[in-house]
């Protein structure tokens, strides 16, 4: 993973998406700080970087998939990111592969095709399943199933930051099925990056 692009994607979020306060998060659970990942994966450095940092991620950890996706609407724009990324990626560098992405409603459509999966929908093909903020892991989780439902086999599921509750990242591992679940960043150390920012 390029140290460059780590530091700079965890000083963005630490600068935009880290609020100190009271918070309840969609967990129910009470927090004093919550972080908005989409505040920094909307931005367009932040895509920018978000993209990057996976791709160097899937590298260092040897894992090819076929296409990215993830539960809506916190994995939209990571979704979107990797994919251009990997797109640019091969524009430099002949012979990279392309990562398409694919998006996985929170039910499915009761019209048209009636999916639940918009985008990449082929079987047997090798996915990674991204979510923003792993507390829980339902999110995560609900995207691996209707991943796994639709034929594809999910070979490693990445979240940009994992609040570190134990529960959360058992259950994404059983999902996962011996597939790996990484995180970029811990809670802890976008705090500890936003508290340090704070003091400048």
């Amino acid at each position: 993973m390029t140290p460059d692009h780590r530091t700079a994607l965890l000083h963005l979020l630490a600068k935009i998406s880290f609020r100190l306060g009271d918070f309840t998060l969609s967990s129910g659970g009470k927090s004093d700080y919550y972080i908005d990942c989409r505040t920094t994966t909307l931005h367009a450095e932040g895509g920018r970087l978000t993209g990057l940092v996976i791709l160097d991620l899937l590298h260092q950890k040897k894992l090819h998939p076929a296409a990215v996706g993830g539960l809506t609407l916190g994995a939209d724009p990571i979704v979107s990111s990797v994919a251009t990324a990997s797109a640019w990626r091969a524009q430099q560098h002949p012979g990279s592969p392309l990562i398409h992405g694919f998006l996985v409603r929170k039910a499915e459509k009761t019209h048209g095709t009636g999916r639940r999966i918009e985008g990449f929908a082929e079987n047997d093909a090798p996915v990674l399943i991204v979510d923003d903020v792993c507390t829980t892991g339902a999110s995560t989780i609900t995207a691996i199933q209707a991943a796994k439902d639709a034929g594809m086999k999910v070979i490693a599921a990445i979240c940009l930051v994992e609040r570190e509750e134990a529960k959360g990242r058992a259950a994404v591992e059983v999902a996962c099925e011996g597939a790996p679940f990484l995180a970029l960043f811990t809670a802890r150390e976008v705090r500890t990056t936003h508290i340090a920012q704070l003091a400048l």
